[in-house]
């Protein structure tokens, strides 16, 4: 009885093979999760939908960040509510700032910043002030930007344009101070009722704090430079542009020229004293001597203060007065150019898309392998733990790398192999997965159904019954011719249709129209018992 030859799948070229068994580990749990919650977060993230989050987390490792000592190179004069009461006057006049003024720039400072605004007189002694602004170049005093909304604040009459700096800062949607602005340009478009310096659309502003920093730099003999991308240099640091999509920020608005404000402390940023301390001559020469002195109010009544990463961390006074906030934004600069304390950087979103896809992998990983709940809930405590502390590490350097994405990568990932899994495991999930596995792999399966009909067609033509009658005939001249002694030479029939005439061609074919039959009863039963699963389905 001769068997049907079985029916080979095409070979593939080794080159194909390959791609298709890559294909395949697709399907793998840990593959899969990993690689859809990745997709899915990044998605996510780079719509904005994450950057609350991330803010949040932002504020809490810059409240746990060792604060630094003050920086010596500054010097605060605040007017605090206790001068205002003791003085009994608010505003503060033109006269007594005349007055603070004349001590300061005998103390022979390398730069003093006013940040009180002194377009319109106050008091008595207006004119003395103008005069100690317009005759030292060392006084910086500031201007408003103005805008479509609001007509800002020039700055003192007669001021030259290089000694201006503006003070306008640059608050988060949910009110929180994290960025300084050094250039700004006005709009076309302005409020102002009197046409001034910072309502000037051409007018390339810088800001109070920058107009500071540079003063004290050129007293070191560092001068600003332009790279080939427009950035400032200074000496051999770059002051790098904000990027609308820097660490947490997605398409946030980074007109200007921003940088992430890089405070040195909640409290004790800088050395401050009071207004009457001056006045009363308990500030020593010395303590002014070759610093930066900003002069401006500390007290409530000025209604400048501001929230910042801090105030979540502090239960009482938890915005920060502006000239504070000013000072940190000098110190940030003179820390970076003559301490080489790092600006606060982050990566490219390819970079931070490899961050994201490791943590996932891990956490896949992590759960494809430990199996006990006690171990799993401890151990992906673990792996947040180290993630946290990983991030914050870099932060203390400076770096502002993802945390909730990959958090959030790493825990969906591991509940996506779990659910995968468990998937796998169940009936269904093994005869969905069989079949996606034959798919990706090009598994080809003979059809038997059509191949029984085929061979059915075939015993049943006319040539077919015609070559088995031929086949008798020679078989009955091959025995007769025997019986008398006389060899035949063979004669033989083309291979692919009939066998060697010394086999039992019979048989042959009475086998084939068995096999053929057993095909179609074997496909007839097959779909009979498929009936009732069809149904229960």
């Amino acid at each position: 009885m001769a068997n049907t030859p079985p029916h080979k799948a095409p070979k593939l070229m080794p080159w194909a093979q390959k791609c298709l068994n890559w294909v395949g580990r697709l399907g793998h749990p840990i593959v899969l999760s990993t690689i859809t919650t990745s997709a899915v977060v990044f998605g996510i993230r780079a719509i904005g939908g994450l950057q609350g989050l991330e803010l949040g987390v932002y504020d809490q490792m810059m409240r746990l960040r060792p604060a630094l000592d003050p920086d010596e190179r500054i010097l605060v004069v605040g007017i605090s509510e206790a001068d205002v009461q003791s003085r009994r006057e608010w505003p503060i006049q033109d006269s007594t700032l005349s007055e603070v003024l004349e001590v300061v720039l005998a103390g022979n400072p390398r730069a003093v910043g006013l940040d009180i605004f002194r377009d319109v007189p106050i008091g008595e002694g207006h004119e003395a002030l103008l005069k100690q602004i317009q005759t030292n170049d060392q006084v910086v005093p500031v201007c408003k930007i103005s805008s479509p909304d609001t007509p800002g604040v020039p700055p003192p009459s007669g001021t030259p344009e290089t000694q201006v700096g503006f003070s306008d800062l640059v608050v988060d949607s949910g009110g929180i101070l994290r960025r300084s602005l050094l250039l700004a340009l006005p709009p076309e478009e302005s409020g102002a009722v009197v046409d001034h310096l910072c309502s000037d659309p051409n007018a390339q502003l810088f800001s109070f704090s920058l107009q500071l920093a540079l003063r004290y730099l050129a007293g070191e003999g560092i001068n600003p430079e332009l790279t080939p991308n427009q950035e400032i240099k200074l000496q051999e640091t770059v002051l790098r542009r904000l990027d609308p999509h820097v660490g947490g920020y997605h398409n946030v608005e980074a007109s200007g020229y921003q940088l992430l404000l890089n405070f040195r402390s909640a409290r004790d940023a800088v050395p401050q004293v009071s207004l009457s301390e001056v006045l009363s001559g308990q500030v020593t020469p010395d303590q002014i001597r070759d610093r930066i002195v900003l002069i401006g109010a500390t007290t409530p009544q000025a209604k400048d203060t501001f929230y910042t990463p801090y105030s979540g961390g502090l239960r009482d006074s938890q915005k920060m007065p502006g000239v504070i906030v000013h000072a940190q934004a000098v110190s940030q600069i003179l820390s970076a150019v003559l301490e080489g304390r790092s600006l606060i950087w982050s990566w490219s979103s390819f970079s931070e898309g490899l961050w994201l896809i490791a943590w996932g992998l891990g956490g896949a990983l992590f759960a494809w392998y430990v199996r006990r709940p006690i171990c799993f809930a401890l151990g992906a405590g673990v792996l947040l733990g180290g993630l946290y502390g990983a991030s914050y590490l870099l932060f203390l350097q400076g770096g502002w790398v993802p945390i909730v994405p990959p958090a959030l990568v790493l825990t969906l990932a591991a509940g996506g192999v779990v659910l995968l899994d468990r998937f796998n495991k169940s009936d269904y999930g093994k005869a969905v997965y069989k079949q996606m596995k034959s798919l990706l792999r090009l598994d080809i399966e003979i059809d038997t159904t059509r191949l029984g009909q085929q061979v059915a067609e075939i015993t049943e033509t006319e040539y077919f019954n015609s070559l088995q009658q031929q086949a008798r005939q020679l078989r009955q001249q091959r025995e007769s011719q025997s019986s008398q002694g006389k060899r035949v030479p063979k004669k033989e029939l083309p291979r692919s249709t009939t066998p060697d005439p010394s086999e039992n061609m019979d048989d042959y074919f009475d086998n084939l129209k068995r096999e053929a039959r057993r095909l179609k009863a074997s496909d007839s039963d097959k779909s009979d018992s498929d009936k009732p699963d069809q149904k229960e389905s």
